[in-house]
């Protein structure tokens, strides 16, 4: 079957927080945007009763409401959903491609938040209580809705115990299943101590999940089996807060972008992949903190660095890349040094005018410079024949030494 092929200048990977965000820049940017999203358009915030930790919104929001705000936000600016699975992409070059079942979609630009989801215990019932049926993943989300009741921890990593003291604050009693001995957690010490002192912290071990039980609207007990004994014992909970790790989505991308041992895809600080053109955003990125919150700055600074990066690809193969001899003067716009030679550059180009000019500012983004190859402003290029023929920097920069550069 042929598919059919559409042109975009940013194809999104996702349709979270992340996504969402980078799509309001990008499309602000009046840049052609498309998000796909292959389940529900914003992602596991959708699934979150209350958010009360996102800024802006004092009374709160539901997880729900607050993604719908955002999708409207990106549809003002233009940014198309399509709900479809994305099957194969092809990152490398100048056209990057990004396949669905029945779309070929071309861009210039791919970013790369297709998020993670939590890794699930396999319990019977499990997946008939996620979310806003009794089964969390967000002890940060969800621990005001369970103020004085009593929730459950699986897990005794970091992430679940420091979770589990952190719910102590609302429920009146927190159960810990742990799946090794007694006083023996995956945690870090301090954090045991914490929890080991904490009065309304009790802990189950040597235990696992065997069944989820409740009725068809919400769970009302765990049943937890002893590995060392067999026995099975329901405990009573409201809430069940499952803490066993996460799982980043990037089956697609392996062998692609480089990755942790955990799969999450490694950037840097402009959200940039090691691929040109290829950026990544949102909790599917190595990072410290997973929250809506640090998911739009993780899809702001993406979109930003789309933008940039299309505009400095269309600059360098339009303005700076040329047969006929051109000098390239590469500066940045906040030193006054910099600033002082650019006004000895355009003196020179006055009395050169065979020579074309062309400035590079490099303040906010330097990408250009690193097509370039320049690591350190001023510098002045002189390209002929859509090649770099040679570079004066800093302190060499003077009209002899352009002279000499430029061959005359």
């Amino acid at each position: 079957m042929d598919k059919k092929v559409e042109n975009y200048d940013v194809v999104i990977i996702g349709g979270g927080a992340a996504g969402m965000t980078a799509g309001i820049y990008c499309g602000r940017a009046r840049l052609k945007t498309l998000i796909i999203e292959k389940a529900l358009v914003g992602g596991l915030a959708t699934y979150t009763n209350e958010i009360e930790n996102y800024p802006g919104f004092p009374e709160g929001s539901t997880g729900l409401g607050l993604m719908e705000l955002f999708q409207k936000q990106a549809k003002k600016f233009g940014v198309t959903f399509k709900l479809t699975d994305v099957r194969d992409v092809r990152l490398e070059g100048k056209d990057k491609v990004v396949e669905t079942f029945r779309n070929e979609f071309h861009c210039k630009v791919v970013i790369i938040a297709s998020g993670g989801k939590p890794r699930l215990t396999g319990a019977p019932n499990e997946d008939k209580y996620l979310y806003d049926k009794g089964i969390s993943f967000c002890a940060t989300c969800d621990a005001a809705a369970n103020t004085g009741k009593t929730v459950m921890v699986i897990g005794s990593g970091d992430a679940a115990i420091e979770e589990g003291i952190f719910l102590t604050k609302f429920a009146s009693r927190v159960i810990v299943s742990v799946l090794h001995d007694e006083g023996v957690m995956d945690c870090n010490e301090i954090a045991k101590g914490e929890a080991m002192r904490n009065e309304k912290m009790e802990f189950l071990w040597n235990t696992t999940v065997a069944e989820f039980k409740g009725d068809d609207e919400h769970l009302h007990a765990v049943a937890l089996k002893n590995s060392k004994t067999g026995e099975i014992t329901d405990v009573p909970v409201d809430t069940c807060f499952v803490f066993i790790g996460y799982l980043p989505n990037t089956e697609l991308f392996r062998g692609m972008i480089d990755m942790t041992r955990g799969g999450y895809v490694i950037t840097n600080e402009k959200m940039e992949t090691r691929i040109p053109g290829v950026f990544c955003a949102g909790d599917v990125r190595d990072k410290f903190l997973k929250q809506v919150a640090t998911a739009v700055g993780d899809g702001a600074i993406a979109g930003y660095a789309a933008e940039k990066y299309i505009a400095e690809s269309e600059m360098f193969e339009n303005q700076i890349m040329g047969e006929t001899p051109r000098l390239v003067y590469v500066y940045n716009a906040a030193s006054a040094g910099d600033r002082e030679t650019l006004s000895m550059m355009e003196q020179y180009e006055q009395c050169h005018c065979d020579l074309q000019f062309i400035k590079a500012d490099v303040y906010k983004s330097n990408g250009i410079a690193q097509r370039l190859n320049v690591t350190q402003t001023p510098c002045v290029a002189y390209i002929r024949d859509n090649q770099v023929v040679g570079c004066v920097s800093c302190g060499d920069i003077c009209p002899a030494a352009i002279d000499t550069l430029v061959g005359r």
